[in-house]
């Protein structure tokens, strides 16, 4: 089947076109139920229409130019050019597009979702079994496509022209980055920036399923070319080492006997996520006495400017992803219009920025 456009949503009456901030989006999946049971969703809010279905990515592909979707559902699994092959083809024929990945509970699911992260889908939605599609799913699933559509520029504009903080005044002992949604891609940009031999230990909470977490590590460990180790109770934290904070705990630091150590927190957070950036923040600014660079990347809420404020006030530094190259700027958003960032730029140029400034004490 090919792609079946919407003609009650293409209107020759400009009265009756949606508005502007109606978010666009479209369906790629090879299961007409998943077809019929999303558009279904989609349709009852009043803030969306689905511009498009497709049965095939290169069909869906076809349609890209005349149905400029804000939001495509993406599935991996498909006949013919499975999601992995096609997401290039996507961001390259429609690079506004935000694509959301619907991914199995699989191992193998895990790792293709993983990877289409990190080629640049915005995030996923887990394939819900047979009578899974609740309200509770379609709540999540209507949540990320409003986060997915972004903010207006204009608003962009206005948050970016923030002043820098200037208040940063101990050289960085530590880096610590949280990331959430559109966070993988930006993470891989990143670290793929960070010299082999600036040699901070780096720390990393990314809002993910835990059954995605070793196949995330293992990611970081390659865009890094550095041993990646999933946080736990009492693993000392060394020079030239990634630390993963786990799905099911927040990732915590103390000092013991001289050495700085992890550890796990279970508690429930303002922002409500687990893992959570802020405790790993607010920990780390006290055990490391406010030498950190702290980073935030891409991600909807506000999880991590609470942590950035203590990073800040101990005497560290906090760096922002810039509006232009999020999928969703809410987190570094909030830690921007706080005027708490030392740099808001792309995720490569904030890893030269915090490399540039880190001082002799971060290198081999």
């Amino acid at each position: 089947m090919g792609v079946l456009l919407h003609s009650d949503h293409v209107m020759a009456d400009p009265s009756s076109r949606p508005a502007a901030d109606t978010v666009r989006v479209m369906i790629v999946d090879d299961s007409l139920t998943v077809r019929t049971v999303f558009s279904r969703m989609i349709k009852l809010a009043d803030d969306m229409i689905v511009v498009g279905t497709a049965s095939t990515a290169e069909s869906g592909i076809a349609e890209l130019a005349a149905t400029s979707p804000h939001v495509m559902l993406l599935d991996l699994e498909m006949p013919g050019m499975g999601g992995i092959e096609a997401l290039p083809k996507i961001m390259e024929a429609a690079p506004d597009t935000k694509v959301l990945v619907i991914s199995s509970l699989t191992a193998d699911g895990a790792e293709a979702t993983i990877k289409a992260l990190s080629l640049g889908a915005a995030d996923t939605m887990l394939k819900p079994r047979p009578g899974g599609f609740d309200d509770d799913y379609k709540a999540s699933l209507l949540g990320k496509i409003r986060a997915l559509k972004g903010i207006r520029p204009a608003e962009a504009a206005t948050a970016a022209s923030k002043p820098l903080s200037t208040r940063a005044t101990k050289s960085p002992q530590v880096v610590a980055i949280g990331a959430s949604t559109g966070g993988i891609h930006a993470l891989n940009l990143f670290l793929r920036n960070v010299p082999k031999n600036f040699d901070l230990p780096i720390l990393i909470t990314q809002h993910l399923p835990s059954s995605f977490i070793p196949v995330f590590a293992k990611q970081m460990e390659m865009a890094a070319g550095r041993e990646a180790i999933l946080a736990d109770e009492g693993v000392e934290i060394l020079r030239g080492k990634i630390y993963i904070a786990p799905g099911h705990g927040h990732m915590v630091v103390r000092k013991s006997a001289g050495r700085h150590v992890l550890g796990l927190a279970y508690h429930p957070v303002k922002s409500g996520c687990m893992p959570s950036v802020d405790p790993m923040f607010e920990t780390i600014a006290e055990s490391f006495d406010g030498k950190v660079a702290g980073v935030l990347l891409s991600g909807m809420g506000r999880d991590g400017s609470d942590g950035a404020q203590s990073i800040v006030n101990a005497g560290g530094s906090m760096y922002a992803q810039d509006a232009e190259t999020c999928a969703v700027w809410g987190m570094p958003r909030a830690v921007t219009e706080l005027g708490l960032a030392t740099a808001v730029l792309p995720p490569a140029e904030l890893a030269d920025a915090l490399v540039d400034n880190a001082g002799a004490g971060a290198w081999k």
